[in-house]
């Protein structure tokens, strides 16, 4: 190797060391290595840029889009209620999340699963009671474990059998081919992260500013024509949720105080709840559930660019003194009070009865304007955004269509990946399943900086022959063994995979170990499935592939995180993956 290569190595480790032990973001240090490569002149200013128009990132920022829709239309809510459920512990989650979502991955891309699934099992997270940081990491892991049982399950899958056919002139594999080989590590992979990850993963709760600091009262209403009319509080979910508690029910001027699990909700009954903020903008989501009506203090309809919002009571409000019901804050504010709370401790008694005083922080619907527009008065001291707008259940089963039509057209190769996302992001706006505003503010800018910057390393590693050189040599090792040079092409891919693309790596390896698989008369089919397994197996670090990166920022997650969990299961998919070829195919010809 010349100097380029060398220094392209150095700079490759010095990469891996900060984000092993510094807390800098990985967006920045990927950014910086690609300003190095391009100043260096190692990479064109072309090539050192190329990330940011390739086709996976652009396929990620659309798929982001798709997911924000599944989740402002409730379609997400829908998948949760039917098939996560209420489990009580982080193996319970575990074990209801796994299979769903390695089914799907199994014949759908893992990607665009991945980013569907993120907003609603970090919702679903909050709900149950477990850290999104013990969910995210197996997700990303499901995922990617679901898409090796296949060979449309992942795209590396479908490059390497279309390479080995231009290779080998050969007629390829069929769907189920790889099937053998992915079910037992899928299992065995599952069973690894059952035992060991509610262990290993950390517990990093995450909120906004003001959750758990203050205790909200909120009252809503049934709706007469909704879904949880005639059913009990228990089926309607409303029993056991999490940081809220149900106070009573009020019917027909009566306050039922204890209120039974088995107590049927009847249309216009109004709830009076007690909890945080979280959990009060999660129940608002519930289908069926609206904030309570009471003469002019909350608004009649809902609408889906409202969002909730937080503000601290002004000395000068021009509404103290006065109840919520006779303050007129829709006609004052263009706002409606949902909740309040004082001096940390909810209040009692009806939420319109409620007189302000200084200092109470209400929780308000207000329309976007609502929280530029009081910077600039003094009756609110303090104001804080949520960022949380009403879901739009009309839309959940259109966004469903959406979602199963892009995928189900990529699937068959109508379309490609790249089409599907760009055009489900369209229909997600364009049939109001979100928001302009909530499809801009999915796009997660540091995880799309990152993967975009992480092709110019993975470039240069290629382009300056660090890639093929350490691959030549490695399975130069085994010396003709066949079963020690099947060891040596899996570990050299894995090897690959976390620090260049997982389908760089395997394009890589694939003409080399072909060659050397014909010259010494062995079977390739093994060897091409290793490389296959290898290449998607990719778990210890965040690079290695893109799912992983996906869930890096709503996990809460460090480098070293995934190196906790993610080296072992390495380890184990790969001793699983080379068991099973070694059982179950010769090495030889003949």
């Amino acid at each position: 190797m010349e100097w380029q290569g060398w220094f392209t190595l150095g700079l490759c480790v010095a990469v891996l060391a900060i984000l092993v032990f510094t807390r800098i973001g990985p967006h920045l240090i990927m950014l910086g290595a690609l300003t190095i490569l391009s100043a260096t002149g190692i990479l064109s200013s072309g090539d050192a840029l190329s990330g940011f128009s390739n086709s996976g990132l652009i396929t990620v920022a659309g798929m982001f889009v798709v997911a924000a829709g599944m989740h402002a239309s409730g379609a997400i809510d829908l998948l949760v209620n039917t098939v996560l459920g209420r489990p009580k512990s982080p193996r319970a989650a575990l074990n209801r999340m796994f299979w769903p979502i390695a089914f799907l991955s199994s014949f759908l891309n893992n990607t665009p699963v991945v980013a569907t699934m993120i907003p609603a099992i970090y919702s679903w997270s909050r709900k149950i009671g477990i850290s999104p940081s013990k969910l995210m990491i197996p997700l990303s892991y499901a995922a990617i474990l679901g898409g090796t049982v296949t060979l449309i399950g992942t795209s590396t899958n479908l490059i390497v059998n279309g390479q080995y056919q231009t290779l080998t002139g050969e007629a390829g594999f069929s769907l189920f081919s790889i099937t053998a080989v992915g079910v037992p590590v899928a299992i065995v992979g599952f069973l690894f992260m059952w035992l060991a990850f509610p262990k290993l993963l950390p517990d990093r709760q995450q909120g906004q500013a003001f959750s758990n600091l203050r205790e909200f009262t909120l009252e809503v209403s049934i709706d007469p024509t909704g879904p949880l009319v005639g059913k009990t509080i228990e089926q309607a979910g409303l029993r056991h949720l999490q940081r809220v508690f149900l106070i009573e029910i009020e019917r027909n001027g009566t306050a039922l105080a204890v209120v039974s699990p088995e107590e049927v909700l009847q249309g216009g009954d109004r709830l009076v709840f007690a909890g945080d903020t979280d959990a009060i903008s999660d129940l608002l989501r519930i289908k069926g559930i609206a904030p309570s009506t009471d003469d002019d203090h909350t608004f009649a309809e809902r609408h889906p660019e409202r969002r909730l919002v937080e503000a601290v009571v002004s000395p000068h409000c021009t509404a103290i003194g006065y109840a919520i019901r006779d303050a007129r804050f829709r006609a004052r504010y263009g706002a409606a009070v949902l909740a309040v709370a004082r001096h940390g401790e909810r209040i009692k008694g009806n939420l319109g009865s409620i007189i302000l005083q200084a200092g109470d922080t209400l929780l308000l619907e207000a329309r976007p304007a609502f929280v530029t527009r009081q910077r600039y008065n003094k009756d609110f001291l303090l104001i804080n955004d949520l960022n949380t707008e009403s879901p739009r259940h009309e839309r959940a089963y259109i966004a469903w269509l959406i979602l199963i039509g892009i995928i189900t057209a990529a699937s068959f190769e109508v379309i490609t990946m790249l089409n599907g996302a760009l055009i489900g992001a369209g229909l997600m706006i364009l049939t109001g399943c979100c928001s302009a505003n909530q499809a801009e503010k999915s796009l997660d800018l540091t995880v799309i900086l990152t993967i975009a910057a992480s092709f110019a390393l993975g470039m240069a590693l290629e382009k300056t022959g660090v890639a093929k050189y350490l691959a030549a040599n490695i399975v130069d090792l085994s010396g003709g063994t066949p079963w020690l040079l099947l060891i040596l092409t899996y570990l050299t891919i894995s090897l690959l995979t976390e620090v260049i693309t997982n389908n760089a790596a395997a394009l890589l390896m694939l003409p080399i170990v072909l060659e050397i698989a014909e010259k010494a008369d062995l079977n390739n089919v093994p060897f091409v499935f290793a490389i296959m397994m290898a290449a998607s197996a990719s778990f210890a670090t965040p690079l290695g592939y893109q799912t992983n990166m996906m869930v890096y920022g709503p996990g809460e997650y460090r480098f070293s995180d995934f190196l906790r969990v993610g080296i072992p299961m390495n380890i184990i998919t790969g001793a699983v993956t080379i068991t099973v070829l070694l059982i179950g195919w010769p090495l030889t010809r003949g």
